[in-house]
């Protein structure tokens, strides 16, 4: 479709979104002043991050579009996908008439939220870094969707189960650990990232936790001087943690491979800032901290 006929599909479009009568005004993490029908009725995720978390408030029949990203839960499947997060399609976002679209700030490009705005639909935008900013993403998008009472409910547990492991490891040992992002380069998780305060979180130490660059390719060398006690690499293939393991065995010089030490954890688990991150903390602090009784 050229420009000139998607601007007055648009333009058609937005004369029949619904009207938002008693909207609520709400501040989102980029500044800006968005009006909120109450309890939206018609809701696009535009990450898989924001699709979790919407599920996890019991709103499966008002999302009408993910993105082609969003696989969890299940049910994910059997809805209307927008295209992806860095460049959604515009035409199928303003086809399910919304009432809210909901972006990320690590991921949505701003053009794309600024494009939305434009045509006239309500966009908050999240951009959760730690566990306590994942906890306030929920208690956000509780308030905006109209489930307050129901993302209090779940924070609250989530909570909970931080303090947990947090209780659990404060006078244990710190063990270093080399966190793997995929299966192919070295490549790991520098300073302040967010898979390097998972870590700190589960009572470990991320040998590269003193790198400036956010996600830097180590050596090999490098991770022999550094010499992990555990290493722990991000796999969503099936039976991966055999063929990931032999490929460690052959640097027998760090301790975690002489130890056996090699742990394989979904990706999704650590890297999503959803309510799932909690499970992801969990097995993680059981990897580096086997000692403990969970």
């Amino acid at each position: 479709m050229n420009i000139k006929a998607l601007a007055a599909a648009l333009s058609l479009a937005i004369l029949c979104l619904p009207a938002v009568a008693d909207a609520r005004t709400y501040v989102d993490k980029m500044g800006r002043e968005i009006s909120v029908p109450p309890s939206p009725r018609r809701i696009v995720s535009l990450a898989p991050n924001i699709t979790e978390t919407l599920f996890a408030l019991g709103l499966d029949r008002e999302i009408v579009g993910v993105t082609r990203f969003c696989d969890y839960p299940q049910e994910t499947a059997s809805k209307r996908k927008v295209g992806g997060l860095v460049s959604p399609s515009l035409e199928k976002i303003v086809s399910l008439e919304p009432d809210l679209v909901i972006g990320t700030a690590d991921g949505n490009r701003k053009e794309t939220v600024d494009r939305l705005e434009r045509i006239g639909l309500p966009v908050y935008v999240v951009n959760p870094g730690g566990l306590g900013e994942i906890l306030s993403m929920i208690l956000d998008i509780g308030e905006i969707t109209g489930k307050r009472k129901e993302a209090d409910r779940l924070v609250d547990n989530l909570r909970k189960r931080i303090d947990r492991v947090v209780l659990l490891t404060k006078n244990s040992a710190r063990p270093g650990v080399f966190f793997q992002v995929g299966e192919g380069a070295m490549i790991t998780a520098g300073k302040n990232t967010f898979i390097d305060r998972l870590i700190r979180s589960a009572g470990g130490e991320n040998i590269a936790g003193d790198s400036p660059t956010r996600y830097p390719r180590f050596s090999m060398e490098e991770i022999i001087l550094k010499n992990p006690d555990i290493i722990i690499v991000s796999s969503a293939k099936n039976g991966a943690s055999s063929s990931i393991k032999q490929a460690w065995e052959q640097w027998k010089d760090i301790a975690a491979v002489e130890k056996g030490n090699i742990h394989v954890i979904d990706p999704d688990l650590v890297s999503r800032p959803a309510p799932r991150i909690v499970d992801g903390l969990e097995t993680m602090a059981g990897i580096i901290h086997p000692e403990i009784v969970w």
